[in-house]
């Protein structure tokens, strides 16, 4: 058996980036629009082995056929492993078609869900979704006692700032629960970094008394982030993403004996409408009510981040005082909130659809 060596391949090789595409497309997949590491392995000067990496993720992976039994995956898995580890990350993922799931799983990842003919989520710690849950079960333990005659709610939000419309949401669905579980997005690839957002939920939500907060760590994640190298159309990847996190969400609620998600009403955006479109349908299946509540409005139209982001972008600052909390306005009418209104101002595009 050869020794082949791993090579980074870098952006502006355009010469190497054909090659990377033209051997993902022999599995029928594509280069990720989501990559911050690329690496190959070459025989001779032909690419035989490709791998990428997107924050704590793995994915992009392809070996030539003609290679086969040459241990190759390994290597280059073992290879990005190791960059992940000097970067400093240490709980890796891997989003991959089911037919490959079993060679990563035989490489020390374990399944955190499938979604039959469409993808499998893997992680390299065998026990840390059960901790993940564990943590989630004593968040609410520190701060509400339950019976198991209580209705538990929850909403899994991102908030990218949190509104006067998230804050409505949340205040309508707390009062229809003895307890309410908010899961908060936790990826950092929002316009609003994460840190903020969580800030200003917590802020605007202090008054709520049944609320839990809950990160989501790496479970579930945004859909401009959501991998599509191994998808068909943009259809077929909100319905893959929509799949996973409900699936993950429903191991979730089934832990914490949730039997209702709240979710708003979705009039702008028409990814996040079918993507709601399926979780209501499988939540239903999984004996998990779905409530659908009416936007909040101002002057008849429905309040948004969106909005809010396009105000900020305009620099129209005051004008977000009617959309959102005054401890969101507050927030950035702040010195600390300078940098994030340079980003939203410098974005091409701030409205969600």
């Amino acid at each position: 058996m050869n020794q082949y060596n791993v090579t980074r391949i870098y952006p502006s090789d355009r010469n190497a980036i054909c090659s990377v595409k033209e051997l993902l497309a022999t599995e029928d997949l594509q280069l990720d629009k989501n990559i911050d590491y690329i690496a190959g392995i070459y025989d001779d000067n032909h690419l035989i082995a490709t791998g990428s990496l997107y924050c704590n993720s793995l994915r992009c992976f392809a070996i030539d056929k003609n290679y086969q039994g040459e241990a190759l995956l390994n290597t280059l898995l073992t290879y990005l492993v190791n960059v992940q580890y000097e970067r400093g990350n240490y709980h890796l993922f891997i989003y991959t078609k089911t037919s490959s799931a079993k060679y990563f799983k035989q490489l020390g990842f374990y399944e955190i869900a499938t979604i039959p003919g469409m993808l499998a989520f893997l992680e390299n710690k065998p026990n840390a979704f059960k901790s993940y849950i564990n943590k989630l079960k004593k968040e609410t333990e520190l701060q509400n006692t339950i019976s198991k005659t209580d209705i538990q709610g929850a909403i899994v939000m991102n908030a990218n700032p949190f509104t006067l419309g998230h804050q409505y949401l949340i205040e309508t669905a707390a009062s229809q629960c003895d307890v309410l579980h908010l899961f908060i997005v936790s990826e950092d690839s929002s316009i609003v970094p994460y840190t903020v957002r969580k800030q200003l939920i917590q802020a605007g939500t202090k008054h709520i008394h049944n609320l839990v907060l809950h990160d989501c760590d790496s479970y579930m994640i945004s859909n401009s982030t959501f991998p599509a190298y191994f998808q068909k159309d943009e259809q077929t990847v909100i319905r893959s993403q929509a799949d996973l996190d409900i699936t993950i969400f429903s191991k979730m609620a089934d832990a914490l004996h949730i039997t209702k998600r709240f979710i708003g009403e979705e009039p702008f955006s028409s990814v996040t409408k079918i993507y709601n479109d399926i979780m209501i349908k499988t939540l239903k299946e999984n004996n998990i009510d779905v409530i659908v509540i009416k936007r909040k409005e101002f002057n008849t139209v429905p309040i948004s981040a969106s909005a809010v982001r396009q105000l900020i972008k305009e620099n129209n600052i005051d004008g977000i005082r009617e959309l959102v909390p005054a401890s969101t306005y507050d927030f950035f009418k702040s010195e600390t909130a300078h940098s994030i209104i340079k980003r939203i101002q410098e974005a091409d595009n701030v409205i969600h659809y």
